[in-house]
């Protein structure tokens, strides 16, 4: 490659976004980077359930990064939340009212169900409206009844605890915290996986991610540098081809 600089996946900026995203949205990062998912969505007029083949309700547009796709797996992720009409609400029950809860919304219709993503820093919440549940109505979560119910409910009360203590609004600027080593690997693969996609060499991943002069100092057949970027490369491929589905929560795919 003769300068890589000038390849789409060559500035680390562009991948920054990806430092701020949880389980279900990194899963679609990696899935929408797959070829043969690529193809199939060209062809999804012809090819419905191919939707289900990849863990998803719908098939969605792989152009679309997390920050504007809306995903629908199937089955849902622990974190989910449902909402749905209280039967028999108690005097002091809190109402469903759609412009009090925090953030950016967006309505996606799964073919389902009606859901609700709404995402404000730091956070990105997932909220199931039950048909019936209307403005103004008292409501009750319900989670599905599947394994690990104490593992499934800890999920829903951490989600909850973030709709509790989020402001009504989100502010006009936030300060988060460092990336954490782990929102730094997927930053890398992100970029490592990009390039090889891209017929890169692992030199030039390498300079790529941690800059020509790393390079210079460390690029030797049993270099630490070398064998870093070997497997950031291993790890982008195996994710994309599959590892994604346990970062949605999604079972193995039957075969």
């Amino acid at each position: 490659m003769a300068d890589p600089s000038a390849e789409h996946w060559y500035p680390t900026a562009a991948y920054l976004y990806t430092l701020h995203l949880d389980g279900p949205a990194l899963a679609w990062e990696y899935l929408r980077r797959h070829p043969d998912y690529r193809r199939d969505w060209l062809r999804r007029r012809r090819r419905p359930e191919a939707a289900h083949v990849w863990g998803l309700r719908l098939l969605e547009d792989p152009v679309l990064d997390a920050r504007d796709a809306h995903p629908a797996w199937f089955p849902d992720h622990d974190a989910v939340v449902q909402l749905c009409p209280d039967a028999d609400p108690s005097p002091d029950a809190v109402v469903f009212a759609f412009w009090r809860i925090p953030g950016q919304k967006h309505l996606i219709h799964d073919g389902k169900r009606l859901v609700l993503l709404t995402r404000w820093p730091g956070c990105c919440l997932r909220l199931v409206i039950a048909r019936g549940l209307a403005d103004g109505m008292a409501y009750a979560y319900a989670i599905s009844a599947r394994a690990a119910p104490c593992a499934r409910y800890q999920a829903l009360a951490a989600e909850l605890d973030k709709l509790a203590t989020a402001s009504d609004a989100a502010p006009a600027m936030a300060t988060r915290s460092r990336p954490t080593p782990s929102a730094l690997q997927e930053l890398h693969t992100f970029q490592a996986l990009d390039a090889t996609l891209a017929g890169a060499s692992l030199r030039d991943v390498a300079q790529g991610l941690f800059g020509a002069d790393a390079v210079a100092d460390d690029w030797y057949a049993d270099s630490a540098l070398r064998a870093r970027v070997r497997r950031l490369v291993r790890r982008g491929d195996a994710l994309m081809r599959g590892g994604y589905r346990r970062l949605a929560q999604l079972p193995p795919p039957l075969h």
